[in-house]
């Protein structure tokens, strides 16, 4: 099983991320990503299985599978460069700790 991590929108120093919008955004350009054999005739309207907006502690997340590296490894590196040039915070979803955010 693959594992899984958040995107928080979060700074690594405790900014809230903008816009505020982005998860959406992101998880929108990332959309046509998905196992084989899912989202069906209207799969372009739906967001990926393996990345998709959340909420974690409050905070706008997004959520990656793991497993978005076995299908595409260059959308897979383009999401983590995305959370390293933006200086988010990446969590493992198996062992999540709570967002401290500063206003």
């Amino acid at each position: 099983m693959a594992s899984e991590f958040f995107i928080l929108g979060l700074t690594t120093d405790g900014k809230q991320f903008r816009p505020s919008d982005w998860a959406d955004r992101l998880c929108g350009v990332m959309s046509c990503f998905r196992p084989a054999g899912t989202g069906g005739r209207n799969a372009h309207l739906q967001y990926s299985p393996l990345v998709r907006p959340t909420m974690l502690n409050g905070v706008k997340a997004v959520l990656v599978d793991e497993g978005l590296k076995e299908i595409e490894p260059m959308a897979y590196h383009f999401v983590r460069q995305f959370a390293i040039d933006n200086k988010l915070q990446v969590i493992d979803a198996a062992n999540p700790q709570p967002a401290a955010q500063k206003s």
